[in-house]
């Protein structure tokens, strides 16, 4: 097992890595350099926590590679104290990201094991994450609007529930495509009615299953 100032020293290299990769604001790359991304994987997937590689973690999921994690945050325009709604919850690695930059952290996942198992960790360490095991296609009205909704994994299109339950100045980044591929669509709310957008291709994500993603395979 990795010694923690190892685990420290690979952080920082990682860190590097992703300023190399054109990562620019600073509360990504301090929240990256802090969440202890070993926490997130199986323990025989640790030796590789800080490669920038997506890793398996159970249930057909993965936790994604830290630049795509980083990317989408820094998209995502993060703010100390705005609410974020996080559809698919995974590892929690995304969730714990948001959260130590100040984030209110709503996040909604669909597998029954992983949501157990990732509520267990967030309580063990004590991170405060409100979770939901549901349909995150259909969003969690309860608590909207959201000022930054965070969709990790890639639908046909874009649900018109998650567009409805963005708060007016918010964002909403998200993967869509088919199957196989897809491109990071970034809608940015100006009105009630008036949404700008823009994407970034070659992006590839586990399938968005629910009733506004893809029918279950």
């Amino acid at each position: 097992m990795l010694k923690n100032n190892n685990r420290e020293k690979d952080r920082r290299e990682l860190v590097d890595l992703l300023i190399g990769r054109g990562i620019k604001d600073e509360k990504v790359l301090s929240a990256i350099l802090k969440v202890e991304r070993h926490k997130f994987v199986l323990d025989a997937m640790q030796i590789h926590a800080y490669k920038d590689i997506a890793l398996p973690i159970g249930s057909g999921q993965t936790i994604s590679q830290p630049f795509t994690v980083a990317f989408m945050t820094e998209k995502l325009n993060v703010r100390k104290g705005m609410k974020v709604l996080e559809i698919g919850t995974g590892s929690g690695y995304q969730a714990a990201i948001l959260m130590e930059m100040g984030a209110k952290v709503f996040s909604i996942e669909r597998q029954h094991d992983l949501f157990n198992n990732t509520r267990a960790l967030f309580e063990k360490n004590g991170w405060r994450v409100h979770m939901r095991c549901s349909d995150g296609t259909i969003g969690w009205d309860d608590y909207a609007p959201y000022d930054g909704i965070i969709v990790t994994a890639g639908g046909p299109s874009i649900p018109m529930s998650l567009l409805k339950q963005l708060a007016v100045g918010g964002r909403l980044v998200i993967p869509v495509g088919d199957r196989e591929d897809q491109v990071l669509k970034i809608i940015y709310r100006a009105t009630e009615t008036e949404f700008d957008e823009a994407e970034v291709p070659e992006f590839k994500f586990v399938p968005l299953i629910g009733r506004n993603g893809w029918k279950k395979a």
